[in-house]
């Protein structure tokens, strides 16, 4: 068996039945990334998806103007995924490289399918597919909608590591601000500590 430890914390091995727990878990491949590696690139077709056990990774595009925008970030437990892509067969749109490195277990679509029947595999895609698009939507929202400040104190909240994980550069596009600005959000949070 794999690594019961990570995967028992996401698939809890009590929700399934007799046989169906370990053939689930014996479908998932420990896979390692390095910093700056690549977990899905732009114009390729997600064959994999990823749960995350440790390390940080990001997803971005290249605006026109040749901006690189981070659209998310992912760490432990995380699901590591290009919805489009791994399930319609699309080319992805963004790109998905580790910010530090990974440890991440990996699932093709074709094991994904043969294992789809089994109820609570199938129940922790959806909540992980209602989660992230939920996130989505917040974020969204949450530029449009909230100050910078409050999107900071927001991804702290969330996701605290990041802070000391990700270059704040990254973290300045995704909240959609310079770094200039970032710098002085978090100069104000220091301030009023």
């Amino acid at each position: 068996m794999n690594s019961p430890h990570f995967l028992n914390s996401i698939f809890q091995e009590k929700n399934f039945q007799s046989g169906d727990f370990d053939k689930v878990i014996n479908s998932y491949h420990k896979i390692e990334f390095a910093k700056h590696d690549y977990l899905i690139k732009e114009n390729s077709v997600a064959n994999y998806y990823y749960f995350m056990e440790s390390g940080y990774a990001r997803s971005f595009v290249i605006d026109l103007e040749g901006n690189d925008i981070t659209t998310k970030f992912f760490s432990s437990t995380d699901i590591v995924i290009d919805w489009h892509s791994y399930f319609l067969k699309t080319k992805c749109r963004e790109n998905i490289q580790a910010i530090t490195p990974c440890v991440a277990w990996k699932i093709s679509f074709d094991s994904f399918m043969k294992l789809f029947s089994i109820e609570p595999f199938r129940e922790v895609g959806r909540t992980k597919l209602i989660n992230n698009y939920f996130e989505l939507k917040n974020h969204s929202v949450s530029i449009i909608a909230d100050p910078a400040k409050a999107r900071y104190l927001n991804l702290i909240k969330q996701k605290p590591g990041i802070v000391q994980n990700v270059p704040l550069k990254q973290i300045a596009t995704y909240l959609g601000v310079t770094d200039t600005s970032l710098s002085r959000i978090r100069k104000e949070i220091t301030d009023t500590k």
